[in-house]
């Protein structure tokens, strides 16, 4: 039976959330988006002292917004006391056109993750399971954990990258949806897009599948393979893009999800009706096909990228192959100091937990910052 939440319970629910914050978790660990290791609940408990340290731990562009972007959002400054309804409608209809559906197939939000967490609450209301990867993204599968639902998590594999034979393997009758993040966050890593879509069909036959495409700019234009064309005829496929990676919007806040209508409508009723501002929205319309800015971080990420693997190669420290702007390795000493003594010398990473080991996960700054980054890291390692 589907289950109905009508005010007052949506009410309860979301002072249950809060509830739950307060008690379990900081709000740091909330913004941060990703699951706290042991290493930085100490770390952040102690009081972290974060303003002007070089951030390699949020995922950022320092490269952006671009250009058009910046000059998007002074000329909409005027009309910053308007509703953006007309504006959001055609953003809509120009992400439409873009990805090649009919706009009804598109839900805007203050970014992606807003999004995520509405599916989580979407899905997880209904009980069973949400399945994934990990480590990878977890936001989707933290907010319908505060509902009713049992995350079950897969290993990567030895290449850090997703094992989708074991995801299909691991769904269950039970499963309310599966969640597939390609290229991944912690990782960097990218599967085949043909494994990728095999995955998709099949699983979809079974249950909801969320594929989060944060990350998809980083691959050059050719190889950059959207399960979008799936989501035509598909009710049970939603694919996630957002405006914070590629085009360095994270803090104007706004991405979309593309799936079929009657599958968006069940998402969006546990949303704002316009939570995007005039800002971003304006920034986004600028961004959308802006080939040039998403060329220049490629380019500049992968040398920057390239100051950190040839360090890691150097030191025979594993990873995966990374085609974004993020690697995770194994971290050479334990998490507390490397947080500690890193900041202490002005940069800020995460440490994840992950197999009973901690995990650095290091986002790609300039070239310059990955330069700095390695030298003091090696001397907080030694």
């Amino acid at each position: 039976m589907k289950t109905q939440l009508n005010r007052r319970d949506w009410f309860k629910s979301t002072l249950a959330i809060t509830a739950g914050l307060t008690l379990t978790s900081s709000l740091t660990e909330r913004l941060m988006a990703a699951p706290m290791s042991e290493a930085e609940r100490v770390f952040f408990g102690l009081g972290s002292k974060s303003n002007q340290k070089v951030r390699l731990n949020s995922n950022e562009n320092p490269y952006g917004p671009s250009d058009k972007a910046r000059k998007a959002v002074i000329d909409v400054l005027s009309r910053g006391n308007r509703y953006a309804f007309t504006e959001m409608v055609e953003l809509q209809k120009q992400i439409a056109e873009k990805e090649g559906v009919d706009p009804d197939h598109i839900l805007i939000g203050a970014g992606s993750g807003e999004l995520l967490c509405q599916t989580g609450i979407a899905y997880g209301l209904e009980g069973g399971r949400v399945l994934s990867a990990y480590p990878t993204f977890p936001l989707l599968m933290n907010y319908a954990q505060q509902m009713k639902a049992t995350w079950d998590k897969v290993d990567l594999n030895e290449k850090l990258e997703h094992n989708y034979e074991a995801l299909a393997s691991a769904i269950k009758s039970d499963t309310r949806l599966v969640f597939s993040c390609n290229p991944n966050n912690p990782t960097g890593t990218v599967v085949s897009d043909s494994i990728v879509k095999s995955f998709c069909e099949e699983a979809s036959k079974k249950t909801l599948v969320y594929a989060d495409e944060a990350y998809l700019e980083f691959l050059e234009p050719a190889q950059q393979k959207s399960m979008v064309p799936l989501v035509q005829n598909n009710p049970n496929l939603i694919v996630s893009k957002t405006f914070s990676k590629i085009y360095g919007l994270a803090g104007l806040r706004i991405g979309y999800i593309v799936g079929h209508p009657d599958t968006l409508k069940k998402v969006a009723q546990y949303g704002d009706t316009i939570s995007a501002s005039q800002t971003a929205i304006a920034a986004a319309k600028a961004s959308l096909g802006d080939e040039d800015f998403m060329k220049l971080t490629r380019v500049k990420n992968a040398v920057a990228r390239k100051v950190l693997t040839d360090y890691l190669d150097q030191k025979k420290i594993m990873t995966g192959t990374s085609v974004t702007n993020v690697l995770l390795f194994p971290a050479p000493k334990d998490g507390k100091t490397i947080l500690t003594q890193l900041e202490e010398k002005g940069y800020l990473i995460r440490i994840w937990d992950y197999q009973q080991k901690e995990w650095c996960r290091v986002s790609i700054g300039t070239q310059e910052e990955m330069k700095g980054f390695v030298k003091v890291f090696d001397e907080v390692v030694a």
